[in-house]
Formats: C-alpha cells, structure tokens, sequence
C-alpha cells in the first residue's frame, strides 16, 4: 500500500459515512447521531487498523469527536436538528468525558502501581531468584521455571514491563549455549510466549481484559476471583502446551544450566510496605465476596498507600503507561457511543443470530477477533467487538 493512503482512507471513508442520507442504510430506524457514531467507529477501526496516528491518539480523538458531535454540549451545528424525530437522543457531555476516571481505569492504575514499586524495591527479580530454584540445571525444567514465574508475573504487571525484566534477567544464560544450540531460541522465545499467556489470568493482566470486565456486569459480574477461578487454569494449560512445543522445536544441546540471579530482598521499611502492601491487595481482590469492596475499590488502596509513603513520587508518576490508560479509556468511549444511542442493539437485532447454532456464532466470533488482532491492537479489536457480541 502506498504511504499516503493510510492517511487518506480513514478519513475519506468516515466522511462519505457522514455524507450518506440515512436511507442508505440497511438499518431501519436509524438516526443521525447513530450515523455519526457509525462514522466515529470506522474512523477508529481503520486508525487502529493503518495506524496514520498513535493508537492512544485515536483514542483521544474518539472522545473529542463524541464531546463535538454526540453532546449535549457539542458544537450548536450538530444540534440543529435536535428534537426532530429522525435526529436521535445526544449524550451527557459528563458521561463522555467520565470515560477517563472510569473504574477500569483506576483498576489498571492500582495494577501500575503495584508493578512499578515491585520492580523499584526489586521484589519482582528476587522473587523470580527464589521461585527458580527448585527448577534445578536440566535446560527444558529451567525453562518451564522461568515461563511459570512470568506468567505469574504478567498476571499483575504489563506483558511488556514483565518480558523485558525477565530478558535482561535472562540475558547471560543465554550467553552459556552454543552459537548453534537451539537452545537460545527456546529461552529467548519462552518468555514472550509465557507473558502474552499469562497475561489472561487476571482482569489487569492486559488491557482486552479490562474491556470485555467493563461489560460483565449485572448478572453477567465476574469478580477479581472469579476471573481467576477460569483464566489460570486455562493459562496453565495453555503453558504447559507452549512448553512441550518450544522444547519439542528447539531443543537444547547444552545438558546442563546454571542461571544464577543476584540480589536479596530488601529490609528497608518501604521495602517492607510494599512487601505488605502487594500481598494485601492480591488477597482482597481474591477474597472479594468476603469483604464487600469489589476489585476497583481495592486497587485504589496500593496507589493511596505507595503516594503517601513517597514509595511511588511525581518522577515515577511519569513513567506510568498513560498511553495504556487513555487507549482503554477511548474504547469505554465508543462502547458508551454504541450503548447509549441505541445503535449496538440496532445493529445487533438486524442480523438473524437466531437462524445459526450458538456454537457457530461462537467460533465465528473468535476466528474474526483473530483475524483483526493480527492487524490491529488486540486492546483496539477487543473494543470493536466486545460490546457488540455482549448484546
């Protein structure tokens, strides 16, 4: 594709949406400010998808398009047909703009506390230190340890931030195999593979999480526990089959490993608060049922504690994924756009779903999400769809 036309058609095609009488679609009912939404959702499928901006940006660029264009408190041109029939109910500019102190998102600033004082008082290194060695020297036992221990890992920390640590950790062994052995690709390959695992276990192991907890609610709620309860077993078995590949494709010549990790754990009171601290927050959010607080409440504890004790100060502050923040905050957007106009539901009852087995919808639904995550954010693509398959 020529470099030019990734800018060109996510802007072109939203516009001739905008442009296109409302006839020209294959919903009845539809309304002027469901066709803006319906403008404001391709303009964020095709940025996600050609990525002409930042994804985060895009995200910004939906709630500013929505404050415009779907508010109470747009520009008066949006609003000139406003108490027509065919025009549509608009948003409350405060629901929009509350997208960004949404739940979630205090939910994944407690997670970022929480990893970042973990790796600045080295709890997470020497955590790994211990945990590693019951695995022993046998290369495929030693490489199991290490893709267990991140996968615990990125259950609360980012894939990311967890894969990165666990690399540099790893960076000398790998030095010890041949410049042949494939060995070095099995231990370079697992941690990725483990992070990315991983990360389904918990609500704030990734962000397409967060998204699709956003609209379990109701009967449909799902604790922090909960989550849990299904997710880890499913991440230990997908472990263990991501293990026996890896070492089936690239097994090691070497016979015999020895990874050694310098450190011990710190003794200084913060150290100690956050030793607390990190141990209290995962038990009330396992124990949700017991102690009333629901997981959003309980995440706001690590960011009190870690703030006031100067254990997470205004330099630290900078290094939190903000980007992270506002790309979930954007999809709780256009998951509000979709909900409170009307149009998911529009959508969703003009497609028969009734006519194919559920099984069918079912793997229909995955094989597409698959399909959009190889060419998009897997946080954008789990926006895209999560609401609509809700409904």
């Amino acid at each position: 594709m020529r470099p030019y036309l990734k800018y060109i058609i996510p802007i072109v095609i939203p516009l001739i949406v905008l442009l296109l009488p409302l006839s020209a679609f294959p919903f009845e009912g539809l309304t002027i400010v469901q066709q803006r939404v319906i403008a404001i959702f391709l303009l964020a499928a095709l940025c996600w998808v050609f990525e002409p901006i930042p994804i985060y940006a895009t995200s910004v660029v939906i709630i500013m398009l929505e404050l415009l264009m779907l508010s109470n408190k747009g520009i008066f041109f949006f609003r000139l047909e406003e108490g027509e029939a065919h025009f549509g109910e608009l948003l409350q500019y405060n629901d929009i703009m509350a997208t960004f102190a949404s739940p979630i998102i205090m939910l994944f600033l407690g997670g970022f506390f929480l990893a970042m004082a973990a790796t600045k008082y080295r709890l997470d290194v020497n955590l790994a230190r211990v945990l590693l060695k019951p695995f022993g020297q046998d290369p495929k036992f030693v490489m199991l340890g290490l893709m267990l221990i991140t996968g615990v890992f990125s259950m609360f920390m980012s894939n990311t931030a967890t894969t990165a640590m666990m690399l540099s950790i790893l960076t000398p062994v790998i030095a010890v195999f041949g410049p042949k052995d494939p060995g070095r690709v099995a231990f370079a390959l697992c941690i990725p593979v483990a992070a990315n695992i991983g990360g389904i276990g918990t609500p704030i192991g990734t962000p397409p999480n967060a998204i699709a907890l956003k609209y379990l609610v109701g009967d449909s709620l799902i604790t922090f526990g909960e989550w849990m309860a299904f997710g880890v077993p499913f991440v230990i078995v997908m472990m263990a089959l991501a293990w026996f590949l890896i070492g089936s494709l690239y097994k090691a010549d070497q016979q015999k490993i020895e990874l050694t990790i310098k450190g011990r754990f710190l003794k200084t009171p913060k150290a100690i608060i956050v030793y607390i601290t990190f141990a209290s927050t995962i038990l009330l959010w396992l124990m949700g049922s017991s102690h009333g607080m629901n997981s959003y409440t309980v995440a706001l504890i690590p960011v009190a504690i870690f703030s006031i004790t100067g254990i997470i100060n205004k330099e630290d502050l900078k290094k939190i994924s903000w980007d992270v923040l506002w790309l979930v905050s954007g999809g709780i957007a256009l998951g509000l756009a979709l909900d409170q106009t009307g149009l998911a539901k529009l959508v969703v009852h003009s497609i028969p779903f009734g006519m194919f087995s559920p099984y069918v919808v079912l793997i229909g639904a995955a094989f597409l999400c698959l399909l959009m995550a190889n060419f998009m954010s897997h946080t954008a693509t789990a926006t895209c769809l999560c609401r609509l398959w809700r409904l």
